[in-house]
């Protein structure tokens, strides 16, 4: 789906740009602005493209999707460690659909002085495609699911660059797209993948 994979190369461009940052001194305006923009964009596109995933009834008084204020605490430094022997598996969806996943690894962060991992999936299938081998999944739960998030977790994206150290930034978590409309088919978050945090930011319930 064409609205999917812009997403994609959007969050892709964007990480690229906060490695650069890293390279130089941290400018918080730059980044809120970038986040605002990214933001702003998809907005325009979920009414739009012609794939997007928000009902057509409701696409007329549609303004824009429910987010945290961008926060630079949840743009994490994380450890990427990668495993040699990446199992693969079927990963459970909101529907009978099996799609086939490998676990790639496992990303580490700190969060107000504890530790934290999440597991790093890839796509048997998306990779094959051009443009996406180096594409990374992290699907996830944390303590503001129903109450402020959606109830089937968040979504983020990550490159494989070769590196040990990368940035986990939370503000670009996103829903899937059975958030907007059941008629998708969405991966569900691994229990390995469910954080006893509250990750306030990034995407909100769309309905509250």
């Amino acid at each position: 789906m064409r609205l999917v994979f812009a997403f994609l190369v959007l969050n892709l461009f964007s990480f690229y740009g906060s490695q650069a940052q890293n390279a130089e001194e941290f400018n918080h305006t730059r980044y809120d602005k970038e986040i605002k923009k990214e933001r702003a964009l998809k907005d325009v596109e979920m009414v739009t493209d012609e794939h997007s995933p928000i009902p057509d009834e409701e696409k007329p008084t549609f303004k824009k999707l429910n987010y945290y204020k961008p926060k630079v605490a949840f743009r994490k430094n994380a450890t990427f460690e990668r495993f040699d022997d990446a199992k693969r598996f079927l990963m459970k969806t909101t529907t009978d659909r099996l799609p086939e996943y490998s676990v790639y690894g496992k990303v580490a962060f700190r969060h107000k002085g504890k530790n934290y991992t999440l597991n790093v999936y890839q796509n048997i299938e998306l990779v094959k495609k051009p443009g996406f081998q180096d594409y990374l999944f992290i699907p996830f739960n944390d303590k503001t699911n129903r109450d402020e998030t959606y109830g089937g977790g968040r979504f983020l994206d990550i490159t494989e660059t070769g590196k040990d150290e990368i940035i986990i930034d939370f503000n670009k978590a996103y829903n899937p797209y059975c958030a907007y409309n059941h008629k998708y088919s969405c991966p569900i978050p691994p229990e390995a993948n469910n954080l006893e945090i509250k990750i306030k930011a990034g995407e909100k319930k769309w309905h509250k």
